[in-house]
């Protein structure tokens, strides 16, 4: 293994699984979580599948070291190390499973390599969080309403990781899964935490949709309040050879949530319409 190899691969905590000649799936989790929030779901790929998961930059048991609050101010920088950790560790043929704000950095990344991705699985998408009246988008959120969050965020991390975590879940009846989304919150450092708070709410690229080229799935949830149902039709009608899935599970997380349904809707479009690209 090459050194920059290993470094990379301590940087961002990276994970191998699954089967080592299999086609490559490589998960990619959203703000507040890291890699863990998959482990319900990819028990179901293993048996198939070469799986590598990671953790962003300032998340999870990534090196807080390298951290830097420029390059992370933007999803660029995001977008880098996924094209980077693709490069250096020889990944081809990916298939790229994201969650949340990270769907935006796996848009972008097959925007910018297309011929790395053979397909993007968008968990709980959306390419602006902001109403945009003038355009008619509705994102879910008004430009004051993240406004208030983001001074919320600033004043007191800790009140507003028990506050958002029961939204983001959207799962009143299972409140351990609350708890465990709350918890990955509180172990994000409060300072990165910030940076990609911002990254999060504050990106748009809804002016690139129309240059992505590789084809995708959409996992819309129901009853979503991070990512409500206009903004699955909205990616649809915009992301050529897009296919649109609406999820019985409910909240921003499925992958958590209804583990078993996410599984087998991403297992179902790989062996059907990305299958066919063989």
């Amino acid at each position: 293994m090459h050194a920059n190899t290993s470094n990379l691969i301590e940087r961002h905590n990276i994970r191998f699984s699954g089967r080592s000649d299999g086609p490559v799936l490589l998960f990619a989790h959203g703000f507040g979580c890291d890699q863990s929030m998959w482990h319900r779901v990819i028990p179901f790929f293993e048996d198939q599948y070469r799986i590598v998961s990671f953790d962003h930059m300032g998340s999870g048991l990534s090196d807080l070291d390298q951290y830097d609050p420029e390059k992370y101010s933007t999803l660029d920088g995001y977008v880098a190390d996924l094209l980077a950790l693709c490069r250096e560790l020889e990944l081809d043929d990916v298939v790229l499973i994201a969650h949340s704000v990270a769907t935006m950095m796996a848009i972008e990344a097959a925007i910018a390599d297309a011929g790395r991705f053979r397909g993007l699985v968008l968990v709980a998408p959306s390419p602006s969080y902001i109403d945009d009246p003038s355009e008619g988008y509705v994102g879910g959120f008004t430009q004051q309403d993240i406004d208030g969050l983001l001074e919320s965020l600033d004043s007191n991390y800790f009140a507003w990781s028990a506050s958002l975590a029961p939204i983001v879940m959207g799962n009143p009846t299972t409140p351990e899964l609350t708890d465990e989304l709350e918890a990955s919150f509180c172990r994000t450092n409060p300072d990165t935490a910030r940076g990609f708070a911002r990254v999060s709410f504050l990106s748009d690229i809804r002016s690139h949709l129309t240059d992505v080229t590789v084809p995708a799935l959409i996992l819309q949830c129901s009853d979503d309040m991070l990512a409500p149902a206009e903004v699955g039709r909205y990616l649809k009608g915009r992301l050529a050879g897009s296919t649109l899935v609406e999820l019985a599970a409910t909240g921003h997380v499925p992958q958590a949530s209804a583990p078993k349904e996410t599984a087998h809707a991403i297992l179902q479009y790989l062996q059907h319409q990305v299958a066919s690209l063989s």
